[in-house]
């Protein structure tokens, strides 16, 4: 039986693992495909166009933005950063599983560009654990810890909005609930 193509917007607070937990159901999943945003910024070193970023130009992000070319896209300090809609539609066309981790406002806005999408929230297992995550990187400031815990508050208090919820607790058990769900959404027929 084929495999219907699907979108999943991964959300969370700094923190959870959304980026741990996406790599791991890569391994597990085998049509996912995590999508590639596009920005204004100039490349980092190591950085490739089109496996990292889509790297653009002020104008031509610009262009894109005129014509609907994103799913979703904000300012993030001097940068623009963007979902192209084109590479999103075109994995899910192939019956791939696209992946998009995206904080909540985008979330919601792309909910509202493909309703049929599925918004996962990776949730922690207590505020006291995200802090304790925060704190145990060793890489930020407690200014920036701050920060980043504010704005978990907010985007906890999105989480009923989503239509599942993974609480990463533990990373095997998280790791298998996300896969097998992205499994039954790629079997359903709509």
């Amino acid at each position: 039986m084929a495999r219907r193509g699907n979108l999943y917007v991964i959300s969370g607070p700094s923190g959870a693992g959304k980026g741990t937990l996406v790599a791991r159901v890569l391994g597990r999943v085998p049509d996912c495909w995590v999508s590639v945003s596009a920005t204004t910024r100039a490349p980092r070193p190591g950085e490739e166009d089109g496996v990292h970023y889509f790297f653009l130009s002020e104008e031509r992000f610009e262009e894109l933005v005129a014509q609907g070319g994103f799913l979703e896209w904000a300012q993030v300090h001097s940068a623009k950063y963007g979902t192209p809609l084109a590479s999103v539609r075109e994995h899910m066309d192939a019956g791939e599983q696209v992946i998009l981790e995206i904080d909540v406002q985008g979330a919601f806005a792309v909910k509202e560009k493909i309703p049929e999408c599925h918004l996962v929230f990776i949730d922690v297992p207590s505020i006291e654990e995200l802090l304790a995550r925060l704190r145990g990187r060793g890489t930020e400031s407690e200014d920036v810890i701050a920060a980043r815990m504010e704005v978990a508050r907010v985007e906890l208090s999105q989480k009923e909005r989503y239509d599942y919820t993974v609480v990463n607790d533990d990373l095997e058990r998280a790791t298998e609930e996300l896969a097998a769900y992205i499994e039954r959404q790629a079997q359903s027929r709509s």
